[in-house]
C-alpha cells in the first residue's frame, strides 16, 4: 500500500484528501518510509526532520477534516533543494563553510509552498553552491541516480531530481542557473521546468538574472499547479514581475495545433549522442502528429559559450569573495580552481560578456516572432559516472556537456525538460522546450502534449535492474 502512495501524484493526493479517502499522515508515513528504503544507496538527502513533518501533515489533516484547506497543496510532501531557506532549519548549500544555524525565515518560494499547505520533511543535496552540473560536494558526499546507482543523476538539483523519480515526494523545488533543475530532470526521467525570470519571486544572489526558482514533478499537471503557486508574489524581490494569476493547467490542456516548433539538433554544439538524437526526434514527431508545424532550424549558439563562462566564474568568485586561501581550502577543489580562474577577469571582460547575453534575448526575442517553439535535446549525453565533474577529458568543464541548457539563462527564457525514452542501457533521456520570455504556457501545452504521445515510466524505485 505505502509503494501505491509514492506513485500518487500531488492533484490525486489532493483530491484523495478532499475525499476522505486518504490522510496527510498516512502520505507522510509512506514518504519517510521510502526515503529510508533509497537513501543508503543513493545518498540524496542531507536533512530529515520527521518532528516538523508530522506536525505539518497533522495540522493539515485537521484541517481536511474541517473542509478548510489552506490550499492547493495540502498535506503534499514536498522535499526542498538545500539552496532554499525553510524557517527553522539550517541552509547550507553543500558547504562546510554555512554553518549548521537555522534560517529565520522561508525563501519567497518556500513561503508560497507554505502557505498552499505543503509539508516539508526533508532538504536535498546540492554541490556546494550549485557550482557544477552534478551532485557531490564535500558536506554530503556523492549522490547517485536511482536508474543506475553507478550514474550520476545530474545537479545541481540532482536531489531534487532523486526524491522524486523514487518517490519520497511528488513534488521537489529546484533552482536552475544554468539547467540545474533541467540536467537532472533529463538524467532522471522526471519533469523538470525553469520559469522566465521575474515570473517566480526569488532573492537575488551573485550570478545575477542566471538563477531562478523552480519545481521537479513526475507530471506535467503537477508542474504546472506548482508553477501556479510559487509565481505568487512577493515583495522582497525587486525583479519580480506583476503578478499574473494565470490558470496553467487550463492553458496546458489546449493541445499544440498550430503551434509552430523549430527544431535544433544540437544548437551548434555538435556531441549529442544517438540514442538522445533518437529520442529527441521521436518527441519532434509526436509535436507533429499532434498537429503542430514542425521544423529543423540551424540555431547556433556556440559562440556564447566563452560569455557564460565569464558570468560564471566572477559569481561563484563573488560567492566566496571574503574567504582567504586558508578559507577556501575546504572547499570542492574544482569550486576553488573555477574561482582562481576568475582572478584575473576584468570589468571589460564581465561587461562583454553581459552584452552577449542581451544579445542573445534580442536574438531569442526576433526567433520567436516565427516560431513558438524551440526543440532541442535537454542533456546532449546520458548519465555519466557518479562522482565526475565531466564524462570525459573532451568536456574540460560541465558548462561543455550542457549546452543545451545554459544558453536559455543567458537570455531568462522559459524552459523544460521533458522525458522522451531511454538509451540503449535503460537511462532516461529528456527533451527540452524553450518558448518567449514569459510564455510558460507555451512549454506546458507542449510538454503535456509530449507527455501523452510517450508515456513514461514515472517512477525509478526499486531500482532498475
Amino acid at each position: 500500500m505505502a509503494d501505491d502512495l509514492n506513485a500518487l501524484t500531488a492533484r490525486a493526493l489532493v483530491a484523495a484528501y478532499r475525499s476522505g479517502a486518504l490522510s496527510p499522515v498516512e502520505v507522510l508515513d509512506a514518504s519517510l518510509a521510502r526515503l529510508a528504503a533509497v537513501d543508503a544507496a543513493l545518498n540524496a538527502f542531507c536533512l530529515v526532520d520527521e518532528r516538523v513533518g508530522r506536525e505539518m501533515a497533522t495540522a493539515s489533516e485537521r484541517r481536511w477534516r474541517r473542509g478548510a484547506p489552506l490550499g492547493p497543496l495540502d498535506g503534499v510532501p514536498v522535499a526542498v533543494k538545500d539552496s532554499g531557506h525553510v524557517a527553522g532549519w539550517p541552509t547550507r548549500f553543500g558547504s562546510h563553510r554555512l554553518a549548521a544555524v537555522p534560517s529565520v525565515a522561508d525563501s519567497p518560494g518556500v513561503a508560497r509552498l507554505r502557505e498552499a499547505g505543503a509539508v516539508f520533511f526533508c532538504k536535498t543535496t546540492t554541490p556546494e553552491f550549485g557550482w557544477k552540473g552534478v551532485t557531490d560536494s564535500p558536506l554530503t558526499g556523492v549522490t547517485r541516480n536511482p536508474w543506475n546507482p553507478a550514474r550520476t543523476p545530474g545537479g545541481s538539483s540532482g536531489g531534487a531530481a532523486v526524491a522524486v523519480a523514487t518517490g519520497v515526494a511528488p513534488l521537489a523545488t529546484g533552482g536552475d542557473g544554468g539547467g540545474s533543475i533541467r540536467i537532472p530532470a533529463a538524467f532522471t526521467g522526471v519533469y523538470g521546468l525553469k520559469p522566465t525570470f521575474g515570473r517566480v519571486p526569488h532573492h537575488a544572489g551573485p550570478l545575477g538574472s542566471l538563477p531562478v526558482f523552480g519545481g521537479l514533478t513526475r507530471t506535467v499537471a503537477d508542474g504546472d499547479l506548482m508553477l501556479r503557486v510559487i509565481a505568487r508574489p512577493d515583495a522582497s524581490d525587486p525583479f519580480a514581475v506583476p503578478y499574473q494569476d494565470i490558470d496553467f493547467e487550463t492553458e496546458a490542456e489546449r493541445g499544440v495545433e498550430g503551434l509552430t516548433v523549430a527544431v535544433s539538433p544540437d544548437l551548434g554544439f555538435p556531441i549529442v549522442d544517438a540514442d538522445v538524437a533518437e529520442a529527441v526526434a521521436a518527441g519532434a514527431a509526436a509535436l507533429a502528429r499532434s498537429g503542430a508545424v514542425v521544423r529543423e532550424v540551424t540555431l547556433d549558439l556556440s559562440a556564447l559559450r566563452p560569455a557564460m563562462g565569464i558570468i560564471w566564474r566572477a559569481g561563484l568568485a563573488a560567492a566566496v569573495g571574503d574567504l582567504d586561501d586558508a578559507g577556501r581550502a575546504p572547499l570542492d577543489p574544482g569550486l576553488r580552481d573555477l574561482v582562481a580562474s576568475a582572478a584575473h577577469l576584468s570589468a571589460a571582460e564581465l561587461q562583454g560578456a553581459q552584452d552577449a547575453c542581451r544579445a542573445l534575448a534580442t536574438r531569442m526575442q526576433a526567433f520567436h516572432r516565427d516560431y513558438d517553439l524551440l526543440l532541442t535535446p535537454a542533456v546532449p549525453i546520458p548519465a555519466f559516472e557518479a562522482g565526475r565533474e565531466t564524462p570525459a577529458a573532451t568536456f574540460p568543464e560541465w558548462l561543455d556537456w550542457t549546452p543545451c541548457t545554459w544558453p536559455f539563462n543567458l537570455s531568462r527564457q522559459p524552459a523544460a525538460s521533458v522525458p522522451c525514452g531511454l538509451t540503449r542501457e535503460g537511462l532516461p533521456i529528456g527533451l527540452q522546450l524553450v518558448a518567449g520570455v514569459f510564455r510558460e504556457d507555451l512549454v506546458l501545452r507542449a510538454s503535456r502534449a509530449i507527455e501523452r504521445a510517450l508515456p513514461q515510466r514515472t517512477l525509478a524505485w526499486p531500482l532498475p535492474g
